[in-house]
């Protein structure tokens, strides 16, 4: 799930082997532990299976699921949820998780653009911060909409825009390690523009909302980025001692800017897309 610094209405006509950046995001997210990072963010699969209006008993598929924010929301509301990621370390966070809660949940190992179920599964999909990365972002789409049911379906989302700090902090790693010429750009789920390009046709409410990282300092949240979150793990691992410090100067200096805290602690909001697609 590398980042990509291809501009929202940008895309490029270069070939890419989508196939080899597909095996090198499973290795990025394999890395660290996303789930130290992942489970701030529960905040956001409450919302989602609230922007869904999610009842009881109603089959829900959760696509790249990461460590099961999404997942949890919607058995806590007594839905029959599958919980799916293309990285099994992390569906192992998420089986931890909903044991812990005595939480019914099924786990199965699956690939966003090519989902292991039949036409119609679904009543709801959803995906936090998940599918946005996938490297073919049309295939991935029409899967979200073949699983899901006509009629009423819906698929939630969030996905961060290209503004927000996530987005940011991508271009910034973009900056001294450049992703693949012709990859289109994650942030591209995070705007509206985008999101009837890919569900044409299709009903779609979109609302921006803010998710605020809270950490000690700008120096603390580096630190569990660098050691836990895959891109920015991978980031550092790839770049020598001095491109590296350079690397750390920018995002420390990001964090500075976008700091709504003091000098003792670090808030800093990051603007997402929650998107409500309804299936026709």
């Amino acid at each position: 799930m590398s980042a990509s610094t291809v501009l929202p209405n940008q895309a490029s006509a270069t070939p890419v082997d989508l196939a080899a950046v597909k095996a090198r995001q499973q290795a990025t997210w394999a890395t660290g532990d996303y789930a130290v990072v992942g489970t701030t963010l529960q905040i956001v699969g409450e919302r989602i299976c609230e922007a869904v209006d999610l009842r009881a008993g109603e089959r829900v598929l959760d696509v790249a699921a990461g460590n099961g924010n999404a997942t949890l929301a919607a058995a806590r509301r007594f839905a029959q949820v599958t919980s799916t990621d293309y990285v099994g370390v992390l569906l192992d966070r998420g089986r931890e998780r909903a044991a812990a809660e005595r939480l019914v949940v099924a786990f199965r190992e699956a690939d966003a653009e090519a989902l292991p179920f039949a036409d119609n599964s679904f009543d709801v999909v959803l995906s936090t911060f998940g599918v946005m990365f996938t490297p073919d972002q049309d295939k991935a789409a029409a899967e979200l909409l073949r699983v899901v049911r006509p009629g009423g379906g819906r698929i939630g989302l969030a996905s961060w825009t290209p503004e927000g700090f996530i987005g940011q902090l991508f271009r910034t790693i973009g900056k001294h390690m450049p992703p693949p010429a012709g990859l289109r750009s994650p942030a591209l789920w995070g705007t509206e523009a985008r999101m009837a390009e890919l569900f044409t046709g299709q009903g779609i409410e979109a609302t921006k909302q803010v998710f605020n990282f809270r950490y000690r300092s700008a120096d603390h949240m580096l630190e569990v980025f660098r050691t836990f979150y895959g891109p920015v793990n991978r980031a550092f691992a790839a770049l020598d001692a001095e491109k590296a410090a350079a690397l750390e100067e920018d995002i420390l200096g990001l964090c500075g800017r976008m700091n709504r805290g003091s000098a003792d602690t670090l808030i800093v909001p990051s603007e997402y897309l929650e998107v409500v697609v309804t299936r026709r």
